[in-house]
């Protein structure tokens, strides 16, 4: 599917996902014109974003609205677009001292490290052990600074799944199969009610001989340029602080 992307195209769907990411909105021709380096004309744009939308990689979600990308696009743009930005020495430094006292005690180490995530992407962040009924979650308030989740129906749906525990384990233990370091699912993809909107961004990690997952879960538009280096960073620092 994306040898089938031009230059051009990919060039715009970059463009396109980046102010996605942005804004949270529907993004039009004119306003990647103005914003980034094109080089050609909002007919141009329109044209490409019409082809772009036949080949799956966007959607309209209105007859005259912008486009938003589709599961498809935003992994193309995570997979080989997208440029990562890595957490400072500084902010790499506070997460450990964060989470290195509570190193004895898998369950306060678990709740040190949920709540650091948290903070450092401004997400709601969660933890959870395979074969153990315990999840741990903080920044439920980061939740509404997303306008994706100013619908109450979809901020219902997601804070009722976190609350069940089944849910959680097939979320990062079935869905995300382990296959890379860190995974991206779209609850477009998991076909759940409500959970549309939703982006999940997860790693596995092991603890003192138990079997375990971080994530971050948030809008669709979530900043996976940041978020993805935060979780990988936040795995290693398990394993590592959680050797005895």
């Amino acid at each position: 599917m994306t040898d089938a992307l031009s230059a051009r195209q990919t060039h715009i769907l970059k463009s396109l996902i980046d102010e996605y990411i942005e804004t949270a909105e529907a993004v039009g021709s004119e306003s990647l014109e103005k914003k980034y380096s094109l080089g050609i004309s909002p007919a141009t744009i329109r044209n490409e974003m019409v082809t772009l939308t036949k080949m799956g990689y966007l959607r309209q979600l209105h007859t005259s609205a912008g486009r938003i990308p589709s599961p498809s696009a935003m992994k193309f743009y995570i997979d080989q677009l997208m440029e990562e930005k890595q957490m400072s020495l500084a902010e790499e430094v506070k997460a450990k001292e964060d989470v290195l006292g509570a190193r004895n005690d898998y369950g306060e180490l678990l709740n040190e490290v949920t709540h650091a995530l948290s903070q450092v992407t401004s997400s709601l962040a969660v933890c959870t052990l395979d074969n153990e009924d315990r999840v741990w979650h903080a920044g439920y308030a980061n939740v509404f600074l997303n306008p994706e989740f100013n619908n109450l129906e979809s901020t219902a749906s997601l804070f009722s799944f976190l609350e069940e525990v089944q849910s959680m384990h097939e979320l990062f233990f079935r869905r995300m199969t382990g296959s890379s370091p860190v995974e991206v699912v779209f609850g477009e993809e998991l076909g759940w009610p409500g959970f549309r909107p939703v982006g999940v961004v997860g790693a596995h990690f092991t603890l003192q001989g138990k079997y375990g997952a971080l994530g971050v879960i948030g809008p669709t538009s979530l900043p996976y340029s940041r978020v993805i280096p935060v979780i990988r960073y936040f795995k290693e620092l398990i394993e590592e602080v959680g050797v005895k």
